[in-house]
């Protein structure tokens, strides 16, 4: 109870356990240095630009934190780089239980080989994309689990990001994902990599045929000093195996979908027709 104007409010302050969670850890410690700075919900919210609810929401551990807030707080409570930190942790905590030891050796591998049947792959999606595909699993934490697949692409702009070769079956360039907007969005920032130095794109065309990814998506991981792993994916669980033959088969596999795929050159035009007659993106003709 606190008394303002002359008159006693009650104020419901939710107890926090900070080791119950990443989420609840990063919420007490909120608390603890709002206070110890001499701010209310209020005050600080207007340092920071948001509502003093949406503070109150995170000190209590109910809504997720993102990065831009995480580092206005930093700047705000000068705590050295604190809340950026500890960010990480809590939207690593979001994503589903068994994707979380994937993602923690996604971040640490040296070189990433991926072919994607369905979607493009989770590195290089667009948030508008992510929002489309996740929607339909996961609407009740849409937005904490956006914001966690975004996170994940923070290894790309590391001053030494892993080497990630993509290739995309053609079918992900037509599956309309959100709307045409979403997917001409999606499309252009998969062209945007054509000359990045550690990422190649590489469409795997109809024509193909028969090939040896038929049976699905996979991920390679390589790494500097552990084994490497394969990673496949079902409706609801991962499997990841550093078994030496089934290594061996599947990259043998992947070496072949990459030579029977288009060249990242040849590529990048099909997937700027596609934008261009299935999305009804019209090029800039200034730029040519």
């Amino acid at each position: 109870m606190r008394e303002l104007g002359g008159d006693l409010v009650v104020v419901n302050i939710r107890s926090l356990d900070p080791s119950a969670s990443p989420l609840d850890y990063y919420g007490s410690e909120l608390r603890r240095l709002r206070e110890e700075a001499g701010l209310n919900q209020q005050q600080l919210g207007d340092i920071v630009y948001c509502t003093a609810s949406l503070i109150g929401q995170i000190e209590t551990a109910k809504k997720v934190p993102t990065r831009e807030f995480s580092e206005r707080l930093d700047a705000a409570l000068m705590t050295g780089g604190l809340f950026s930190r500890l960010v990480g942790l809590v939207l690593k905590s979001q994503l589903p239980t068994w994707f979380q030891q994937y993602a923690e050796l996604e971040a640490k591998a040296t070189y990433i080989s991926t072919y994607q049947a369905q979607l493009v792959y989770g590195l290089l999606q667009t948030e508008e994309y992510a929002r489309a595909v996740l929607s339909v699993d996961h609407p009740d934490k849409l937005d904490e689990m956006v914001a966690a697949r975004m996170e994940r692409q923070r290894i790309l702009e590391r001053d030494y990001p892993p080497v990630l070769c993509v290739v995309l079956d053609e079918a992900v360039l037509h599956r309309e994902l959100g709307d045409a907007e979403v997917m001409r969005n999606q499309l252009a920032n998969l062209l945007g990599f054509l000359d990045h130095r550690w990422v190649q794109v590489q469409v795997l065309p109809f024509k193909a045929g028969q090939h040896t990814g038929l049976l699905g998506s996979f991920n390679l991981l390589r790494f500097e000093d552990d084994p490497d792993i394969c990673y496949t994916e079902s409706y609801d669980s991962g499997h990841m195996t550093a078994n030496s033959q089934a290594i061996r088969e599947r990259s043998v596999g992947y070496a072949r979908l990459q030579a029977t795929a288009l060249s990242r050159e040849d590529s990048a035009a099909l997937i700027a027709r596609v934008m261009e007659e299935r999305y009804e993106y019209e090029p800039d003709p200034a730029v040519a």
